[in-house]
């Protein structure tokens, strides 16, 4: 793709004079872009061949960056040490948003050269790596919506994220001339990921005020997750740029929540599909596996779809977020919804909301998936009515629910190990904490003179 650099293209661009930083990145804990920029030339003399360095509080810590207890790999006992970034050079790409900028995912390890098994991208890693031991290889593309404001975020921030002004009056879904407006904040953020090396399909409105959805091609599942971190990152500092804000948390008002559907399949090495069959609906006994696997861990894997307070504000009857664990064939009120035919079959999970992070959920589809297949489970009927009122089993409706049953999951640890489980178990204990000692706007709404 345009904007994706070889290692020697690099080196040229650097000295032709269009390079002179270079960002290493990484997903955190919370799915957020985080890292350092170095100079071209500490690139070139070191960087490149060693990698650089990160405090390993950086999977530790809450959303407000404040160091917390309870983390096993990092702690004040242990003194925070450092933890290495190893540059994935098949990352390389140019950053046009930025200029002078070229951006390279990193692996996290630490000093031994061990991966952070902890870290994002190395828990998806150990899901593929679990697919490539039968032979084969996950496809996957994220539909990660957003809410635009008038507002810049600076001007949020010192209005504390209230009345803020919607980029748009009403429902704008499919609506073309309301989100005209947007257009010169849109068309900078497609043609800056196209510039980044990401091939972007479209736009359309949603149905939120200010909603918008920017939908791009499918890929390897490490791939889309990568791109969707760089885009979600992106997206804020295009905004930015233009004296805007916009947000993906899945719950921002009492309208439609920012979902973040994500469609997944999995293939031969070869490519070859394997999903499509001469079973019913056209399944192969794969795909029936891999579904039910899902289905039956669904409830034990929420924490890793909807890992915040607010995430589950968005499972709400009517809404277009799924409430109840069952699958259709393009059936938008199912959890898990079946689209595609032939090679193209896939199955869209509807659970995710904006603020996933797309390589907890990604590994999650797939371990559900390989469980269904190693334990050859039956595939139950497919719902074909408004499963928001069929009565089936439901998601957890509070992050609390969610933490329990995932701390009771012995899938969870077999699939991801202890180590991975008990971080992200102590991440939402974390969050729980700090929402329950939290004084909130309703609370002072409903109480501050009327009780």
């Amino acid at each position: 793709m345009p904007g994706n650099l070889t290692l020697d293209e690099l080196d040229a661009a650097i000295h032709a004079g269009e390079i002179d930083t270079v960002i290493i990145a990484f997903p955190d804990a919370q799915g957020r872009l985080m890292g350092k920029r170095v100079s071209a030339r500490l690139w070139q003399d070191e960087v490149a061949q060693h990698g650089a360095e990160a405090c390993n509080y950086r999977l530790s810590v809450d959303v407000d960056m404040n160091t917390v207890d309870g983390y096993a790999m990092s702690s004040w006992e242990t003194g925070y040490g450092d933890m290495m970034l190893a540059p994935d050079t098949d990352t390389l790409r140019r950053i046009p948003w930025i200029p002078g900028t070229a951006l390279v995912f990193a692996e996290l390890q630490w000093q031994d050269g061990e991966r952070v098994a902890q870290a994002p991208r190395a828990i998806l890693d150990r899901q593929r790596e679990r697919l490539a031991e039968g032979g084969l290889v996950a496809l996957a593309g994220t539909e990660l919506e957003f809410i635009v404001f008038d507002d810049s975020y600076r001007e949020a921030w010192a209005k504390g994220f209230t009345g803020l002004r919607a980029s748009t009056d009403y429902n704008v879904d499919y609506n073309l001339l309301a989100t005209t407006r947007l257009e010169p904040l849109l068309r900078d953020i497609r043609r800056g990921m196209e510039g980044a090396g990401l091939y972007c399909e479209g736009v359309k409105g949603e149905c939120n005020l200010g909603q918008q959805e920017i939908a791009f091609r499918y890929a390897e599942v490490r791939e889309t997750c990568d791109n969707h971190t760089l885009y979600k990152n992106g997206a804020k500092e295009i905004a930015d740029a233009h004296g805007k804000a916009l947000t993906f948390m899945a719950k921002y008002d009492q309208r439609e929540g920012n979902s973040c559907h994500v469609h997944l399949s999995v293939r031969t090495e070869a490519g070859e599909p394997v999903m499509a069959g001469d079973g019913p609906h056209g399944f192969s006994r794969l795909m029936e596996h891999w579904i039910a696997g899902i289905l039956a861990t669904m409830r034990e894997f929420t924490l890793l779809y909807a890992p915040n307070i607010n995430s589950y504000k968005r499972y709400a009857k009517g809404s277009f977020a799924p409430t109840g664990i069952a699958w259709g064939v393009d059936n938008r009120t199912c959890a898990l919804r079946i689209v595609g035919r032939g090679a193209s079959l896939r199955v869209e999970n509807r659970v995710p909301g904006g603020d996933v992070n797309p390589y907890l959920a990604c590994a999650a589809i797939i371990a559900g998936g390989l469980h269904g297949i190693e334990h050859e489970l039956e595939l139950p009927d497919p719902l074909s009515g408004n499963a928001y009122a069929a009565g089936v089993e439901t998601l957890p409706t509070t992050l609390r629910e969610a933490r329990d049953l995932f701390a009771g999951s012995e899938v969870a640890r077999m699939a991801f190990g202890s180590d991975v489980v008990d971080h992200y178990l102590n991440q939402a204990r974390i969050e729980l904490d700090a929402f329950d000692a939290a004084v909130t706007d309703w609370e002072r709404v409903r109480g501050f003179e009327r009780l």
